[in-house]
């Protein structure tokens, strides 16, 4: 059952687009609180993990450190090929699918600080037609809106992408390398006392 207020059912014509002006500018508003709530030491462990994992850890290691997230998160028969010339591809796993369903994956790892080009997608995905299911792009960096666009193409074999960002979300919910610390915050509930 709908029922107006007083003050909406004083109101004559409604302009559709000042509703929509108000209900966006309501949304930019609860972002920007939203950002603002959030403490930058949050995200400052994000930039330790990339200095990292660009810096100081070697290719082969990244690789591995891939390879053990992958095997982490239920692939099997993961393996790191580091061959060159083996078009870009830097290992292969069988993602199992609840037991059920497993699909060959092909895999690609970049330790970049900026963004990966379309063109690089175009090359990951030419050397794995015909090999694998799907492919899964790695990086430490992120990817620019037409190498997003790429890997969604359609008629062409998918290719799942994993940037800086999600990389470090899954090493945190694997504890690879990262570590979460609980705090204890006590306070004293004065309306609880109240209602005794």
């Amino acid at each position: 059952m709908w029922s107006l207020t007083a003050k909406a059912k004083g109101v004559g014509q409604v302009d559709p687009q000042e509703v929509l002006r108000k209900v966006r500018a309501q949304d930019a508003k609860a972002g920007e609180e939203e950002d603002t709530k959030k403490p930058p030491e949050q995200e400052e462990w994000k930039r330790d993990l990339h200095a990292i994992l660009t810096q100081k850890l070697d290719p082969a290691a990244f690789e591995r450190l891939v390879q053990r997230v992958l095997r982490e998160s239920g692939f099997i028969q993961v393996e790191v090929t580091g061959r060159s010339g083996d078009g870009g591809i830097d290992g292969r796993g069988i993602a199992r699918i609840h037991g059920l369903m497993s699909f060959h994956v092909l895999f690609q790892c970049k330790r970049y600080k900026g963004a990966v080009s379309p063109s690089e997608i175009r090359d990951f995905r030419g050397a794995m037609v015909g090999r694998a299911d799907k492919g899964l792009f790695i990086t430490t960096g992120t990817f620019s809106p037409g190498a997003v666009k790429e890997a969604l193409r359609d008629g062409a074999p998918p290719i799942d992408l994993i940037d800086g960002s999600d990389l470090a979300e899954k090493l945190k919910e694997l504890s690879l390398g990262v570590r979460r610390e609980t705090i204890e915050v006590v306070r004293v509930d004065e309306g609880w006392f109240e209602s005794v």
